[in-house]
């Protein structure tokens, strides 16, 4: 079994905490990213981020001096977003960090997928961003089906836990050999499951942390998740969908 989970956009740098593990499996495709992206001007780079300017010439910043494999974090401590804050995984006890080591891995728009220890450099690139490379049009036609095949090859259960943007690189290529189980954390609003993006943000944090305290490795055992106020609602899911409503 593996989770899928989305990056963050806000990163760190963490040299301390602990120490990376390996380089990322998709370093060679990072580096041609990395070079279309040295090749853009500030304005364009701008546009592309969709971001104020003190966001952009941070980041302007990081690609002007940004070597790839020094002065690395592990992964799953760079990331900074709410959903790693709810994982809170520099807290995690061994064993976790063993459990998720084995079972999570994150899906990137730079780095293609990584696992939690895989050492990373901050940088700013969403998967559904207007970039170009190597005759591709887009960062979906780059990457394609790389993420999945080597996905395929750890597993044939996968609990997704990402975004729809960051799913998208996973779902075109599933096959009937694959169970995919989506988790979706919402309310229930005239009859209807209603997601609030924070919230989901939150849960699905809290699902990682559960999962890997729980050493969970049968899918069915994640219905038992109950942070955060979710339970498991059998009433609106199905076997592709696990819907967890708030009380």
């Amino acid at each position: 079994m593996r989770i899928i989970i989305s990056p963050a956009k806000k990163m760190n740098q963490d040299l301390d905490t602990l120490d990376y593990g390996n380089l990322p499996m998709f370093l060679e495709d990072t580096k041609k990213i990395l070079g279309q992206l040295e090749t853009m001007n500030y304005e364009e780079l701008k546009a592309m981020w969709k971001c104020n300017d003190q966001i952009a010439k941070l980041n302007e910043e990081r690609i002007r001096g940004m070597a790839l494999e020094a002065a690395l974090t592990p992964a799953i401590l760079s990331y900074e977003g709410i959903q790693y804050q709810y994982m809170a995984p520099a807290v995690f006890e061994t064993e976790a960090y063993h459990y998720i080591e084995e079972h999570l891995r994150i899906l990137s728009g730079f780095y293609g997928m990584l696992k939690p220890f895989d050492g990373v450099v901050p940088y700013r690139l969403e998967m559904q961003a207007k970039l170009s490379i190597d005759g591709h049009k887009n960062l979906y036609a780059f990457w394609k089906d790389k993420m999945a095949n080597e996905l395929f090859k750890e597993t044939n259960c996968i609990v997704n836990l990402a975004s729809k943007e960051y799913s998208k690189c996973i779902e075109p290529y599933l096959t009937d050999e694959i169970q995919f189980v989506t988790c979706v954390f919402g309310e229930v609003v005239d009859g209807k499951v209603k997601e609030k993006g924070t919230y989901a943000k939150m849960a699905r944090g809290e699902m990682v942390r559960f999962m890997a305290e729980h050493k969970i490795e049968d899918i069915e055992q994640i219905k038992a998740f109950n942070h955060l106020g979710y339970r498991f609602e059998d009433a609106y899911s199905n076997e592709t969908t696990y819907v967890f409503i708030k009380a």
